[in-house]
């Protein structure tokens, strides 16, 4: 359309200038105005976007709960995220990512570590060891493996990923029960001024004990965009006659996690960088080996 009308213009100045050199020339002499040409418009389709039901059953599939018991009894729970596989001569092995504090086992004599997936009443459950931990408060990362075993590896979010109001959906096992999902949006993402990557984000969507270690993803991408660490909580005090009770409530926007860039600092640092590259078979850390 925009060639058409640009080209209207001059094809008028030419014929003008020709009915003036030769005025008494006859009709059939001045040439006939092009054709106008009316190009086929295409149909552009955009690809249909997952429904929120659809990107939820993508997500679940990468977490996992962590369990710590000694002697047959329950000691420990915690959420974790799986963030990548690697097949070696020694056979597959899959890596969890989950909290320091989760892992600290100092106080007990003979712990037993597993995970657990549950899926429509079927459990599964796999030893793990704990390969790296980094320093709590500052650090509070830790990394399983999971040997022998082929789990689904979450994808990690970019730092530019990370927006104020993003809608997500935080997955993990609180006080020790199967999966549950939670929903709410980003609510603070703390930026460092001097590596210029993000170092702590909060979420609105509650959780409860046993969440930590549990991934908040993106409802649009499906991406792990943090790792959760904790919660703030207000004392609730009351009264029942002569005795008085009280009780923690957790705050709302006062979820806050260790965001993807601290994820990949933290493998990095600990000599597992390797697994946040795909190989060119599209698998990740296939050739590596430890």
């Amino acid at each position: 359309m925009n060639r058409f009308l640009l080209g209207a213009p001059a094809l008028f100045a030419v014929l003008s200038c020709a009915s003036a050199a030769a005025p008494s020339a006859p009709p059939a002499a001045i040439a006939e105005a092009p054709q106008r040409v009316v190009l086929p418009v295409r149909n552009v389709v955009s690809a249909e976007r997952p429904t929120r039901k659809q990107m939820v059953r993508q997500i679940i599939p990468h977490n996992v709960r962590l369990v710590v018991t000694e002697g047959g009894k329950s000691r420990r729970t915690a959420s974790g995220v799986v963030i990548g596989i690697e097949r070696t001569d020694k056979g597959v092995a899959s890596y969890v990512i989950t909290n320091a504090h989760a892992v600290d086992v100092a106080d007990l004599k003979a712990p037993k570590m597993v995970i657990t997936q549950e899926r429509q009443a079927e459990l599964s459950e796999y030893p793990v060891e704990v390969v790296a931990t980094g320093q709590v408060p500052d650090l509070d990362l830790a990394l399983l493996r999971v040997p022998g075993v082929e789990l689904s590896p979450a994808e990690l979010a970019a730092d530019g990923e990370l927006e104020l109001g993003e809608d997500v959906v935080v997955a993990a096992c609180p006080f020790g029960k199967s999966l549950s999902l939670s929903g709410g949006m980003l609510s603070q993402v703390e930026w460092d001024r001097e590596s210029k990557s993000p170092k702590m984000v909060k979420t609105d969507a509650p959780i409860g004990y046993g969440a930590s270690g549990g991934g908040i993803f993106s409802l649009e991408t499906g991406k792990l965009l943090a790792i959760v660490e904790g919660y703030r909580t207000a004392k609730v005090g009351f009264a029942v006659e002569d005795k008085d009770y009280s009780f923690d409530v957790p705050m709302p926007g006062e979820t806050f996690a260790a965001p993807t860039s601290k994820v990949r600092g933290f493998l990095e640092s600990k000599g597992y960088g390797r697994l946040l590259k795909r190989a060119s078979e599209g698998e990740l850390g296939q050739t590596a080996q430890r």
